[in-house]
């Protein structure tokens, strides 16, 4: 059986040049080793705020890396630097808007500037991708709201089967 990967890419101009730790791309490294029993890698990218490198960097993870899932945080606001959407629009087949929608809906509950941000979650092949926001208390909010149904979508888009450790998140899978 081939190893699960997931793909963590962090878009941001200063982690990149190292002018700051990339918290981000760790929180959500981290949320993956706390969610899924399963065996599994991280390939990880952290990346200047360019639309064709967030674009190139997605392709490759998905399509040469053979990630299953790609996470990526920051450029989901509306600066003009902030791209991820657009990245993510043009590499995707499908869009899947009801994962921006909830993950919107539960940063509302903490910060009324949750509006402001544009996340959102695609399907290229047999992989998601899903743009998270910035802030690490963020990530782990908006994973938390819908990772539960992220195991059965990487089902249904042929991917590999992720068990998750059940005493932190539980996985939703229609009873077949």
């Amino acid at each position: 059986m081939s190893t699960i990967k997931i793909g963590v890419i962090t878009a941001s101009d200063r982690a990149s040049a190292g002018i700051y730790e990339d918290i981000s791309g760790v929180a959500i490294q981290d949320t993956m080793k706390d969610y899924l029993k399963s065996e599994h890698e991280i390939v990880y990218r952290c990346i200047p705020d360019n639309q064709d490198t967030i674009e190139e960097t997605m392709i490759e993870l998905c399509d040469r890396e053979g990630c299953c899932l790609v996470v990526t945080t920051g450029g989901t606001g509306p600066a003009k630097r902030d791209v991820t959407p657009e990245a993510t629009e043009n590499v995707c087949e499908k869009m899947m808007p009801g994962f921006g929608e909830l993950m919107r809906s539960v940063s509302l509950k903490y910060v009324p500037t949750a509006i402001l941000s544009r996340q959102s979650a695609g399907i290229r092949g047999k992989s998601l991708i899903i743009n998270l926001p910035g802030k690490p208390k963020s990530i782990r909010e908006c994973l938390d709201a819908v990772f539960p149904a992220v195991p059965y979508c990487i089902d249904l888009i042929d991917g590999p089967y992720l068990e998750c450790n059940e005493e932190v998140i539980k996985a939703f899978r229609p009873k077949q």
